[in-house]
């Protein structure tokens, strides 16, 4: 009997180009939805400060529900991008 021979099948992950296009268009995606966070937190927390100090209780509460909201889109883009980057080293090294 012939000895078991392990064949190294898989994709050429080689033959696709384009990751670097891929990674620059994720990264500036990811650089906006960061700036327009942070924005959205400034704009938020303005709101919040001001409904506060002139007795407005509405508009301190969507302030602070806005300051909120924002704060998790920041946290959450600014995660998506690590995972993309790691998602796309993990794809180079398959």
């Amino acid at each position: 009997m012939s000895p078991l021979v392990l064949a190294s099948v898989g994709p050429d992950f080689g033959a696709v180009g384009g990751s670097s296009q891929l990674r620059a268009i994720v990264g500036a995606l990811l650089t906006f939805g960061l700036i327009v966070s942070v924005l959205m937190v400034i704009i938020s927390a303005a709101a919040w400060a001001v409904g506060s100090s002139n007795g407005s209780w509405q508009i301190a509460s969507k302030g602070k529900t806005g300051l909120f909201v924002a704060l998790g889109g920041a946290v959450l883009t600014g995660g998506a991008l690590a995972w993309a980057n790691w998602l796309l080293d993990v794809g180079a090294t398959l």
